[in-house]
């Protein structure tokens, strides 16, 4: 799943604990793998390697996990009873890439999950207007200790929230973390690799929590774009996505709520809490605009009402927010290229 590269001349931040690294270099030596190689392509020298109060690089992390798993040939480096075959996180990301939203993307996720191995448990739950991806460890993590059980469950919430992420093409903000053990001598790290919401350790289970209005975002992913991040996937755990897509779909929400209304910029904006400066901001930042969405949802409403009912194209006008017919009429040939009566007739 994940491909060598070489090091840059300037290597980013170290923040990843070296801990880990140790577990993926205990994990090849039970493997009949010599770590050495290894280490020295994703270069830790030996020395650091002990060192408990270490930290590595993301990069230096992308390099050391792929090669570990291509020798193991074992995506799960070693944590779970038996193998997970190079290419078993990528059989997972397709077979969910046909899903109409996140929600059932991440629910084929966690139960085709339980399909390589059943050493652990992932669903979705929806509480409110929060959801939560929780594993249940059904068999023990921690026969290697528990750094390995540690960086186990670390990894496959990071995994899991990453793909997320690159399935709607969106930052998605954690509402919160939670991990079944105590806090670790790294915990500050934690809020590198779980940033925005509250760390709790000694938790029941190991779970991460977001808005659950994430969940009916379309996916924005296609074959040819899986094949492409499978070449290089492991940067999904740690990259932050700038873009929320979140807002455009609470922007047509709140359109669409009230389709006849003539919406102003400030009427949204204070619905949804915010200034109308910031609204404009953060659409310019998905690539939209207040413009274009709300032309695309009356657009929406228009085709729907001209295909569906009887109306008169004065009554249909009125009902989307005109107040003119004749300027429906010049905006829906705008949109669609045809006359609201073409567009009837067709249908």
């Amino acid at each position: 799943m994940y491909t060598a590269m070489t090091m840059p001349a300037r290597p980013p931040v170290a923040a990843t604990p070296m801990a880990f690294a140790r577990v993926i270099a205990q994990a090849m030596t039970r493997g009949g793998v010599n770590a050495t190689e290894v280490l020295k392509l994703a270069q830790i020298a030996p020395s650091h390697l002990a060192r408990a109060d270490g930290r590595i690089t993301s990069l230096q992390m992308e390099l050391l996990s792929g090669a570990a798993m291509l020798a193991l040939d074992d995506e799960g480096l070693g944590a779970f009873s038996r193998r997970l075959p190079w290419g078993s996180y990528g059989m997972l990301a397709r077979a969910s890439l046909t899903s109409p939203h996140l929600g059932v993307a991440i629910k084929r996720w966690c139960r085709h999950h339980g399909l390589i191995t059943d050493d652990i448990a992932l669903r979705l739950v929806v509480q409110g207007d929060s959801a939560s991806i929780q594993i249940e460890e059904r068999l023990n993590l921690g026969k290697h200790g528990a750094a390995a059980r540690e960086f186990c469950l670390v990894h496959v919430l990071r995994n899991i929230h990453g793909l997320a992420c690159w399935y709607v093409d969106s930052r998605i903000p954690l509402q919160g973390a939670q991990f079944p053990f105590a806090e670790p001598a790294h915990a500050a790290a934690y809020k590198h690799m779980f940033p925005g919401g509250p760390l709790q350790f000694d938790a029941p289970n190991a779970a991460i929590a977001f808005d659950a209005r994430y969940l009916a975002l379309p996916l924005r992913r296609d074959e040819k774009a899986l094949r492409q991040m499978l070449k290089r996937a492991l940067p999904l755990t740690v990259l932050q996505y700038r873009r929320d897509r979140l807002l455009v779909e609470q922007v047509r929400q709140v359109l669409l709520a009230n389709a006849d209304a003539a919406h102003s910029a400030e009427q949204i904006a204070k619905l949804l809490h915010m200034s109308a400066r910031t609204l404009h901001r953060q659409l310019k930042e998905e690539r939209a605009s207040l413009q274009q969405l709300k032309d695309d949802t009356r657009r929406e409403r228009a085709a729907d009402l001209l295909f569906r009912t009887a109306r008169p194209i004065k009554q249909v006008a009125s009902a989307v927010g005109f107040r003119s017919e004749k300027s429906f009429i010049r905006a829906f040939r705008q949109w669609t290229g045809a006359s609201p009566a073409e567009y009837r007739s067709r249908g």
